[in-house]
């Protein structure tokens, strides 16, 4: 069989007003995330799928983010199965937090990538 590469692009090229979805867990997501990002961790996401229909516009280009890249690179190969744009951030939080790009927490601690 023949695979198509996985759409991917790096941290720093992520749109400041891309759609974000962080497939990490709930105790990663709590230690710093990208602000306005949709979380819903990989272990939820079939179940959950719906809610990043309803999130995401029309045609709009999903950046999937994980911790490296790994779940990311899945769930991004999931959601061009299913017709959407998606991409995967390559390096995940570690190279957003490497690139210099902003990070925040719902409880107003300093962000970190766990």
């Amino acid at each position: 069989m023949n695979f198509a590469p996985l759409p991917s692009v790096a941290a720093a090229a992520v749109p400041a007003d891309g759609f974000v979805l962080d497939v990490r867990e709930n105790d990663e997501w709590a230690a710093g995330h990208v602000e306005g990002a949709l979380h819903i961790p990989m272990s939820d996401f079939v179940a959950r799928f719906g809610e990043l229909t309803e999130a995401a516009e029309d045609g709009q280009r999903v950046h999937v983010m994980c911790r490296v890249g790994g779940r990311s690179a899945q769930v991004t190969q999931y959601l061009v199965q299913q017709g959407l744009d998606a991409v995967n951030v390559d390096g995940g939080m570690l190279a957003w937090d490497g690139a210099g790009r902003p990070m925040v927490t719902d409880n107003g601690s300093p962000a970190f990538v766990l």
